[in-house]
């Protein structure tokens, strides 16, 4: 099969890719970044480089493909994060519809039928092909992000110690935390990106009729509380905690940082879904399996670039 991939070699792009070409297809893989070509060239692929937002560079690229791995790169920059969403999900409609592709694989949310924002789904449900929407976890990747507050250097990381750890935090030099909007003792999927693109690779390959399937894809499910200790355990802070902060307090925080309107409030909606616990018992109900990396894999994989950065 001729597959075209994109998000680069992505978290998620770069395991599908090398296990789709693994597999024997031809995979075109589409990337912003020319100097991207000499990596996928040696991944046995092909590379093309070219802008998501331009509809002519997509109807070429997708000329002729059979299948299509679709993901719409979040932005940090865009003032209007749902119209963003929404016109990159209507240029990717275009394209398809004059390629020939015959299935195709979005990368949704874990929370996209709860948060307006983050669903373009029903976008794609025009199409007359087979459609399978992924909605995985919380990535594992997203601990990376975190890996300031996790530190707690500076007067900054030493105030928040004194605060969720309390006084004795100044002699034992207990620092470094995870915090959000859900935390605490929430329960959460958890997902590695190469279990999501095992999934990915399955649905792009297999024979489905012209329908549109949901599938979850998680790896692990814990406690953030759980979760932050097998971080902890890794990185040499086995106190390291999860604080469960309200969501004004999340907004706060996010414009503190300079995240953008939109996005901060999008963000705290995900967030918030997650801490209900509703995007859990939709994973339960559908009945999906976990895959096969867990947090502690991650974890090892973590401190390294943990402790290479300190």
């Amino acid at each position: 099969m001729k597959i075209v991939i994109t998000g680069s070699l992505g978290n998620i792009g770069k395991p599908l890719t090398e296990l789709l070409v693994a597999g024997g297809h031809r995979v075109t893989v589409i990337s912003s970044d020319a100097d991207k070509r000499q990596r996928i060239q040696l991944m046995g692929a092909t590379p093309v480089t070219g802008s998501l937002a331009d509809l002519s560079f997509l109807k070429n690229a997708f000329n002729g493909a059979d299948a299509l791995f679709a993901m719409i790169p979040l932005s940090v920059t865009e003032p209007d994060l749902v119209t963003y969403m929404r016109e990159m999900a209507g240029k990717y409609m275009s394209a398809i519809k004059t390629s020939g592709i015959k299935r195709v694989v979005v990368l949704s949310g874990w929370a996209a039928d709860l948060i307006d924002t983050e669903n373009v789904e029903d976008i794609f449900q025009e199409l007359d092909i087979s459609v399978t929407f992924l909605r995985p976890g919380v990535f594992y990747t997203n601990f990376y992000q975190s890996m300031e507050l996790i530190r707690g250097k500076g007067l900054m990381g030493k105030l928040l110690a004194l605060r969720y750890y309390g006084i004795r935090s100044l002699w034992t030099g207990q620092t470094g935390l995870l915090m959000g909007n859900y935390g605490g003792e929430d329960r959460v999927l958890f997902v590695a990106p190469e279990d999501i693109a095992a999934v990915a690779a399955e649905a792009l390959v297999q024979q489905l009729p012209a329908q549109k399937t949901i599938r979850y894809v998680g790896s692990e499910e814990m406690t953030c509380n759980e979760a932050a200790h097998v971080i902890g355990k890794a990185i040499g802070k086995p106190w390291l905690k999860w604080v469960l902060l309200s969501d004004k307090q999340m907004m706060r925080g996010l414009k503190m940082t300079k995240v953008p309107q939109t996005l901060a409030a999008t963000l705290v909606k995900m967030q918030a879904a997650i801490h209900s616990g509703r995007a859990l018992e939709n994973f339960h109900k559908s009945g999906a399996e976990l895959g096969q990396i867990k947090l502690s894999s991650f974890a090892r994989a973590f401190a390294k670039v943990y402790h290479q950065k300190a």
